[in-house]
């Protein structure tokens, strides 16, 4: 007869029944950090990005300097500069009952001026002329003065209209990718309403968005 292996006694069947779910849960949280869903090494696009606005951004904008929080707050100390939010419009929820109260608030880094939109790949002729008369004014024509851009984090919007802004010539343009949510980690924030002027751009007829469809389906706001 061979010789009889040595039973594992309670104490150590407990700690291995404790270790399988472990070492099961570790493996589904290495495959959910897989390189496909790594905001590493996104590069940047040759133009404007023309995909959907939410998504994983480079770390980097060409002709224009990235900002966190601490380095934007010195900067609005020190240079007064023009905030630009580029955040998409809360649409009504399509599920709202009738008769249901729907009351966005947006708010803002103080002293911004709110467009929602500009920061779309793709601005038909007339928002792209709009915009561009818009920055003129709120800079009073001067190519040198200070422009920031951002909305939320992971937003494709500000990364945009940041690149638009360089390639109209701005020399002191700046990117803030954390956002309004990084900026009020540390920071007050006011409640703003859209730019007027902006609002009452010309629109294309064709494509525009009804009030509960949702962004990048081919509409504008």
């Amino acid at each position: 007869m061979g010789t009889e292996l040595p039973r594992p006694d309670r104490q150590q069947l407990r700690r291995l029944v404790f270790r399988v779910p472990l070492a099961i849960a570790a493996v589904v949280l290495l495959g959910a950090a897989a390189p496909a869903d790594s905001p590493v090494g996104v590069q940047e696009p040759a133009g404007l990005y023309q995909g959907p606005l939410h998504g994983y951004t480079p770390k980097t904008l060409k002709g224009a300097t990235v900002l966190d929080a601490t380095a934007l707050a010195t900067l609005i100390a020190e240079r007064q500069p023009v905030l630009l939010d580029v955040s998409e419009i809360d649409h009504k929820p399509a599920g709202l009952p009738a008769g249901g109260v729907w009351l966005p608030i947006h708010r803002d880094i103080p002293g911004s001026v709110w467009l929602p939109g500009s920061g779309d790949g793709d601005l038909d002729a007339a928002g792209e002329a709009a915009l561009k008369a818009r920055v003129e004014a709120l800079t009073g024509g001067d190519q040198d003065r200070t422009i920031v851009t951002y909305c939320h984090p992971d937003c494709w919007g500000s990364w945009n209209l940041g690149k638009r802004l360089v390639a109209l010539g701005y020399r002191q343009v700046f990117w803030f990718p954390e956002g309004i949510d990084g900026w009020q980690d540390g920071h007050d924030t006011v409640v703003t309403r859209q730019d007027s002027q902006w609002a009452s751009r010309p629109k294309a007829a064709v494509g525009q968005c009804p009030p509960s469809a949702p962004h990048n389906q081919g509409c504008r706001p």
